[in-house]
């Protein structure tokens, strides 16, 4: 059935339109192919959903995995399971290839595991309910619903094509030399990379922010308390303590993508602090001698990261009398997706695909409204684009998490044509990031 809206021919398949205005013959083909696709993509969704796969179930995480391997496997790619050592405790990562002579070579990341457990799929009207339905099972079928109409369009011969699905997204393994060392050698056989996390209000995701924990420690003199502040007694280490985070407000918050957040704290005659609890004692009239607070540091740039860190060491060093205090960076920081031209160049493309579906602009999302993702350990290597997967949803980490099942077929059409247009070409020189 067709309808023809302002000179544009509009094909209904399975009741989803499909725009032809500005395609070419395999363009409607793929866009045809994608609508087709809803109901497989729709019963893939369910079928990965209701395999539990948070980070710490292994066996989960690589039954997931096997799940979309074997689609993959269907449609010509090549797969294999990258182990991690067996101390890390993570499961390891699918990666998939064709390996052709044409056009760019695409890596598209995704991942196996979920936050949490338990909430198997139900529909209720156009929404898909379940643990991992938006984070992200669903942008992961679309990604296979992309490839799938690639394929029967005949537009997936000889390209050059990896798909990576890692399995400890999440919880990314320690250390990430290691953990995110297959990532790091197949970004640097491509030339560009497309993630496939939640889509966030028609938008794609040219800079994602990065983030790093650290632990402030502070110390005081004990004593009675009506000796504080005295020269004997000094200030008292949850003053210094309050000091050191009411500066870094003060003096660091107003900068743009730049955030800190304290948050969780304790002081007193004693103090204990692990990753996520704590302990303390203490009584009013005793001077406090220790206090430990945790918390993140959230950048765009590896230059803001740098420079806030500077800035926060040189407020903690200034001290109140009689304390001291030392501030700690973990290890595991996760790096940035720093917004490039390269990134802005894919989202130029993606833009066009879109509006020739006549599914509108596609406008590139607020960094600060994105956390850190695996992206970010390779937007130092080449472009990127995030953002492209199901949309529609809410909840994710939490429970009641959903996804928009009317975005799966949309928002395949657009990473297909976008896979298409980087591809249909004869390679050319790589271009940098920046």
């Amino acid at each position: 059935m067709f309808r023809f809206i302002a000179g544009t021919v509009i094909a209904l398949i399975g009741g989803v339109a499909v725009a032809r205005a500005a395609l070419d013959p395999t363009e409607s083909a793929i866009a045809q192919q994608v609508a087709a696709g809803q109901p497989a993509a729709e019963a893939l969704l369910a079928r990965a959903v209701d395999i539990e796969s948070p980070t710490e179930n292994l066996a989960g995480v690589r039954a997931v995995g096997e799940v979309f391997a074997e689609e993959l496997r269907a449609i010509g790619f090549h797969t294999r399971w990258v182990e991690l050592p067996a101390d890390m405790k993570r499961a390891g990562h699918l990666v998939a290839t064709i390996d052709g002579t044409r056009g760019q070579r695409l890596l598209l990341l995704g991942h196996l595991d979920t936050v949490l457990a338990g909430e198997r799929f139900r529909r209720e009207g156009d929404r898909a309910y379940g643990t991992g339905t938006s984070d992200m099972k669903g942008g992961i079928v679309v990604m296979l619903q992309a490839l799938k109409a690639l394929h029967a369009a005949g537009a997936l011969a000889d390209r050059r094509i990896t798909v990576m699905l890692t399995g400890d997204e999440e919880d990314a393994g320690l250390p990430f030399a290691v953990s995110r060392a297959t990532m790091l050698e197949l970004a640097g056989q491509s030339d560009a990379a497309l993630s496939f996390e939640t889509s966030v209000d028609g938008t794609a995701t040219i800079g994602r922010r990065g983030f790093s924990s650290w632990t402030l420690e502070t110390t005081g003199e004990t004593g009675h308390s009506s000796g504080i502040f005295g020269a004997g007694s000094g200030s008292g280490a949850v003053y210094e303590a309050a000091r050191i985070l009411a500066a870094f407000q003060a003096e660091l918050g107003a900068e743009k993508y730049l955030t800190l957040n304290p948050s969780v704290i304790v002081g007193g005659t004693q103090a204990e602090l692990d990753d996520y609890r704590g302990t303390a004692e203490g009584k009013t009239n005793v001077i406090a001698p220790v206090a430990i607070a945790r918390g993140d540091l959230r950048y765009i740039s590896l230059e803001q990261e740098r420079s806030a860190m500077a800035r926060m060491q040189a407020i903690v060093a200034r001290h109140l009398p009689r304390t001291g205090a030392t501030l700690r960076f973990d290890e595991g920081a996760y790096p940035p997706m720093t917004p490039t031209p390269g990134n802005e160049a894919l989202l130029k493309v993606l833009d066009g695909a879109s509006r020739d579906l006549g599914l509108g602009p596609v406008a590139a999302l607020d960094p600060g409204r994105r956390g850190a993702g695996d992206i970010g350990f390779i937007a130092h290597l080449l472009p990127g684009l995030d953002g492209l997967g199901s949309g529609g949803g809410d909840n994710s980490h939490a429970p009641g998490e959903y996804t928009g099942l009317d975005t799966l077929t949309p928002m395949a059409q657009r990473a297909a044509l976008l896979i298409h247009r980087l591809t249909r070409d004869a390679p050319g020189p790589r271009q940098p990031p920046r």
